[in-house]
């Protein structure tokens, strides 16, 4: 059974983008075509001398890519799970039986 739903994303004036989602995402997928249609007016006004509808898109592109990354640094927990595995064993071995 498909359990998708079909929506339109505006995320510019002359912007729509047809999707097929959950309908559990739904209002997380509304809201995301939201900030984007926010951020890209914002933009838009800002640099609409100098930039075409492409590159303001690209900036935000670069801007979402840049957060996206960011984020990721900030949640990689490897450094903290490798320091705990060093501290297990020294532990370990503090208290192996002799």
């Amino acid at each position: 059974m498909n359990d998708k739903i079909r929506v339109n994303l505006n995320i510019a004036a002359d912007i729509s983008i047809p999707a097929w989602i959950s309908p559990s995402d739904e209002e997380l997928v509304r809201k995301a075509a939201q900030k984007v249609k926010e951020d890209f007016s914002a933009y838009n006004a800002k640099y609409q001398r100098q930039n075409s509808k492409e590159k303001v898109l690209a900036l935000l592109a670069y801007e979402y890519a840049l957060k996206t990354v960011v984020l990721e640094q900030r949640n990689d927990t490897e450094p903290y799970s490798r320091k705990i595995k060093e501290l297990t064993e020294l532990l370990e071995e503090y208290f192996k039986e002799p």
